[in-house]
């Protein structure tokens, strides 16, 4: 059984190979607790620019499964729109892991906090 990139209970690998528990992965989409101390927000930052890379990687691998499997007997409409799906997600991530990248630097940088980490009140 694997371990959740992020909050390390076990889980099934669910999202493009990498394993994030359902529960985490729907956190991302959503408002977290926020961060008590810079710390804590730079841990965040670094988690998820780690699993932005690794989400990158998998697309990537799953992309290039798909091309070179290309000769195969797959009717040719199939065939390019499964290449078309597959380049799509490695665009999605590929820009989700640019975004963490941003949100890190401005933090390291010039210690911009991001909005959902902020802490209200």
């Amino acid at each position: 059984m694997a371990v959740c990139r992020l909050c390390k209970a076990e889980t099934e690998p669910y999202d493009s190979g990498v394993s994030v528990c359902v529960r985490c992965l729907e956190a991302q989409g959503t408002k977290r607790n926020p961060p008590a101390s810079e710390r804590e927000v730079l841990n965040v930052l670094k988690q998820d620019l780690q699993a932005a890379t690794e989400r990158s990687k998998a697309a990537t691998a799953a992309f290039d499964a798909v091309t070179n499997d290309v000769p195969s007997g797959i009717p040719h409409p199939d065939g390019i729109r499964r290449i078309h799906n597959a380049s799509r997600q490695v665009t999605i991530a590929r820009m989700e892991m640019l975004r963490a990248h941003h949100r890190l630097n401005d933090f390291l940088n010039a210690g911009v906090v991001p909005e959902d980490l902020k802490r209200s009140g």
